[in-house]
């Protein structure tokens, strides 16, 4: 234990030694948190809905007031009144207003005749997130005019109430537990790997291997020294993050418990991943060159930023076998649900097995290399 000790030693004077790696490991995560936070996820205001009214009746008129309550009050978008249907659908195109809805002629007549009125409504589909919101937005607005103006004794439609077991959760929030796995993942690929490699081209573990130290000891010794830089990124991270997500779990004695405990085993299942990764890497430029790959390979399909459940059948079985997945998932559950340790027990089982299990199998892939 004492020479393991020594190693660990070591390894966190040099970390603390270099603090632009320690700033680069924490400071990536957290502008991707600030940015991505809150340019995704929010809700759109102010977008341009151009509206040509051919009719010109009053159904029309009772439209054209439902848009001016939609801009006054929630402020989804503002309309922009235009005469023609042919320039409104230019506008769209270009982009200068982002759909456009078209009252037809007669439209006030088919309504009281009730002989099927339809408006269109044209969109640029070409942002799928703009023209659905947009499409939802009129949608609950016409389903309103619909409504009859005196209700019926009667039941004779299904209402659906929605129940939201959790306030509003900004999308800040959400990608928090994805930008703390990224942050300790970051921390791991810089004083793990790349460290790694690079002192094994100096001929630093040559050095420990001619001491009485075992390759076990030098084994387990840089794994504990790399699992310890990611718990202190994981916890700066945690509290940094939280603070500016304005998540107020932290705070809490079980939230906090189990908040450490995600940290550590996730700090361990990527260390030891990434030592398994490394264990036989001779060139410095490797590390550096999988980055991205791997960053790519492992965050995306976690669920940090998108649901698994929208993946296709070959990405969800990457998720599957993703420590990633599970440490999200934990996070989240903490983090965002309030779930408590029973929520996150699958989660610890899955990292702690996948660290003993890479662990075992990197000690004797260990070699030496003169």
């Amino acid at each position: 234990m004492n020479r393991m000790l020594a190693i660990v030693e070591r390894e966190m004077r040099k970390f603390f030694r270099s603090p632009t790696l320690m700033m680069a490991s924490m400071i990536f995560p957290l502008v991707q948190l600030i940015v991505l936070g809150n340019a995704f996820g929010g809700k759109i205001r102010d977008a341009k809905l151009g509206v040509v009214d051919q009719d010109g009746g009053t159904q029309a008129l009772r439209i054209r007031e439902a848009f001016d309550s939609v801009r006054a009050n929630i402020g989804t978008f503002d309309t922009v009144y235009y005469d023609s249907d042919k320039k409104a659908m230019e506008d769209v195109r270009n982009g200068t207003i982002q759909g456009a809805l078209i009252i037809p002629p007669q439209f006030s007549r088919r309504v009281y005749e009730e002989e099927h009125p339809r408006v269109a409504l044209i969109v640029d589909n070409s942002d799928n997130f703009m023209s659905s919101t947009l499409e939802q937005e009129l949608t609950s607005l016409t389903d309103a005019l619909n409504q009859p103006t005196v209700s019926p004794r009667m039941l004779q439609q299904i209402a659906l109430e929605t129940v939201e077991l959790y306030p509003y959760i900004e999308y800040m929030k959400y990608l928090l537990p994805g930008s703390i796995t990224l942050a300790m993942f970051v921390s791991v690929m810089i004083g793990g790997g790349m460290l790694y490699i690079d002192d094994k081209a100096r001929g630093v573990h040559e050095g420990y291997l001619v001491t009485p130290i075992t390759k076990t000891e030098l084994v387990f010794g840089l794994n504990l020294a790399g699992a310890i830089k990611a718990v202190l990124t994981g916890v700066v991270i945690t509290l940094i993050g939280s603070l500016l997500a304005g998540v107020g779990t932290i705070f809490q004695l079980g939230t906090a418990f189990g908040l450490v405990l995600m940290i550590l085993l996730t700090s361990l299942a990527f260390n030891t991943m990434m030592f398994l990764l490394m264990v036989r890497v001779e060139d410095p430029l490797v590390p550096r060159a999988i980055f991205g790959i791997l960053n790519t390979l492992l965050f995306f399909p976690s669920g940090s930023i998108y649901p698994v459940q929208a993946f296709p059948p070959w990405l969800r079985f990457i998720a599957k076998g993703d420590p990633f997945t599970y440490a999200v998932h934990g996070f989240k559950a903490l983090l965002l649900k309030e779930s408590g340790l029973v929520a996150i027990v699958p989660d610890m089982l899955y990292l702690g097995i996948f660290a003993v299990v890479t662990l075992s199998v990197a000690v004797p892939l260990f070699k030496r290399t003169l």
